[in-house]
């Protein structure tokens, strides 16, 4: 599942992301910026190139998740930059004020290699989605969108899982053409505990 196996990942490392992404959103309020990283400090391990989700939540609702489908720096870079553009930058929430701080809830989705599904039609898709365990990308055209894994408990039915998938693309509901690209993904998730 991509370059970080979960073996690598003991407790202490996965608090370690957490840390570094909570630190990353203060940096980002006392300086408008991203934490730097000094790889040179970090376990080899965390500096592996990765594709990574920051996702924050406040009182069980989604407060901003921001990543990349695709592993183009190292782990710890990756987590520190999308915790703070997840926290001032996702469009669709205003930046994070300093008083919603303490109350965020901080999780990190660590990107297993997108498996391009070859389907047909949206029928074979939804046959070959697994509930709670894929991520999907959708991708028509200019139009991509994705949803985690964790998208699934608040749409566990395949149908509306794509559907909504969808609507995120632009792309109307109903359309499924021979253009459509879909892949997916499994997720190495580390939460607060």
């Amino acid at each position: 599942m991509g370059p970080v196996s979960c073996a690598e990942l003991d407790p202490r490392l996965q608090q370690s992301l957490i840390d570094l992404a909570r630190r990353s959103i203060r940096h980002g309020l006392e300086q408008g910026r991203a934490l730097p990283v000094d790889l040179e400090t970090w376990p080899e391990v965390l500096r592996v190139p990765a594709a990574t989700f920051v996702t924050l939540k406040r009182e069980g609702r989604l407060r901003g998740c921001i990543g990349s489908l695709e592993a183009r720096q190292p782990l710890v870079r990756d987590v520190a930059e999308h915790a703070f553009a997840a926290a001032f930058r996702d469009p669709r929430f205003p930046p994070l004020e300093p008083g919603e701080f303490d109350d965020l809830d901080i999780s990190i989705s660590i990107l297993g290699e997108p498996e391009p599904l070859h389907v047909e039609s949206e029928a074979e898709l939804l046959a070959k989605l697994r509930p709670g365990v894929d991520g999907l990308i959708l991708e028509e055209g200019w139009r991509r969108a994705t949803f985690l894994p964790s998208v699934w408990e608040s749409l566990p039915e395949p149908r509306d899982f794509l559907v909504n998938l969808k609507l995120k693309a632009g792309i109307a509901p109903e359309h499924w053409s021979d253009d459509m690209r879909c892949s997916r993904y499994e997720v190495r998730e580390i939460g607060e505990h």
